[in-house]
């Protein structure tokens, strides 16, 4: 006798496209590498509905003041997703997300990411968030929550997104920013790893334009196109922690360049009155942003609002700490070089930044040619 449709009862919201059993499966593959950010400080475990954090350490603050950020990797999502490739994503969302506590001279202290997707593939997800939890680790922060989103109908079988936020601790009276700013401190720029995550839907107008698929091979840099593009943002966190540590007060303020550009995101950062003069001359942007500007016929120049053009970020330090700050970013890996100098005199004639992303800072513009320019 044929068996009865009352025998394989269907689970509607599976017929309706969202798998839970895979979200359940996912988070399995990701669990160790949650774990592994976790410190005495996080309490419950992997996959309750709120992470924890004990907050006793902040009994050694006088005044702990909490600093929050969040945000999202922006389309080079899709770059991953063409060449099947999410292992580092995650790490893009950690810089993108810690690296801006650090800039006001805060710790880490956790995080938590929410990825939206049209359909759970297990691994996929998995990958991500290991991803985000080397990060993590890296940087110093707990990973301690998250949520996976299956989205049918509303986004591809094989599109995602990908968004964190986090917490961090700083001491009031060691806040970093604009009030600690004084004319004459010196800039001093720390190298990026690349384009990190800013600017990818002009680099993926370039690379269409180019008629370039990711999966063609780049001569330029030894790999595929879309590995050479997926290369991670560089992790500030620890190194900027550790010159915070070393060198006190004489580290006056920093600036995360992302979207926007060096100048305006420089401007931030200093005091209504000062300005800046960044030396192009001092670098040479690296090879990624030259050969995209020339294969969209593009002036590096017109590109400085929105790619970081090799500085990921910018220190404004006391003149007579600049080369010992330099030392030790170098001494941890990451090549710093003095860009400019603060002045308060009266602002020259041309155009400068400011104003930008509503703070009304400094005024900051680029002058001189690129070293290596023709």
């Amino acid at each position: 006798m044929a068996s009865s449709s009352r025998d394989a009862p269907v689970n509607p919201y599976a017929a309706a496209g969202v798998d839970t059993a895979a979200g359940d499966l996912a988070v399995e593959l990701m669990k160790s590498a949650v774990r592994r950010t976790h410190g005495s400080e996080v309490l419950g475990g992997v996959g309750g509905f709120a992470g924890l954090f004990d907050a006793t350490a902040f009994k050694a603050y006088d005044r702990p003041l909490l600093a929050t950020s969040t945000d999202g990797v922006g389309t080079k999502v899709a770059i991953a997703q063409a060449i099947d490739k999410h292992d580092t994503i995650g790490l893009d969302l950690v810089g993108m997300v810690v690296d801006d506590i650090v800039v006001v001279g805060a710790k880490p202290l956790f995080m938590t990411d929410y990825i939206a997707c049209g359909k759970v593939f297990p691994e996929r997800i998995a990958d991500i968030v290991r991803g985000i939890a080397a990060g993590c680790a890296e940087t110093g922060t707990a990973l301690v929550g998250g949520e996976t989103a299956e989205h049918p109908g509303l986004l591809g079988i094989n599109d995602y997104d990908v968004a964190g936020a986090a917490t961090g601790v700083v001491e009031a009276s060691r806040l970093l920013g604009a009030d600690r700013v004084r004319t004459g401190d010196v800039v001093l720029a720390l190298a990026s790893s690349g384009l990190h995550s800013n600017g990818y839907s002009l680099v993926r107008h370039i690379v269409a334009g180019a008629g370039i698929q990711y999966g063609d091979n780049a001569a330029d840099f030894g790999v595929t196109w879309g590995e050479a593009l997926l290369e991670p943002t560089r992790l500030y966190t620890q190194p900027l922690l550790r010159l915070i540590a070393d060198h006190g007060d004489r580290i006056h303020a920093l600036s995360h360049v992302t979207g926007g550009g060096i100048a305006a995101n420089l401007a931030r950062v200093l005091p209504r009155g000062t300005w800046v003069e960044v030396d192009r001359s001092t670098w040479s942007p690296s090879p990624v942003f030259r050969v995209l500007a020339d294969l969209g016929d593009l002036e590096l120049t017109s590109t400085e609002g929105t790619w970081n053009l090799g500085i990921g970020f910018l220190a404004v330090v006391a003149a007579d700490k600049a080369d010992a700050a330099a030392s030790a970013l170098a001494q941890d890996g990451i090549a710093a070089w003095q860009v400019g100098v603060v002045r308060d005199t009266a602002l020259p004639d041309g155009d400068f930044e400011q104003g930008a992303k509503g703070v009304d800072g400094g005024a900051v513009r680029l002058v001189g040619s690129y070293s290596d320019d023709a």
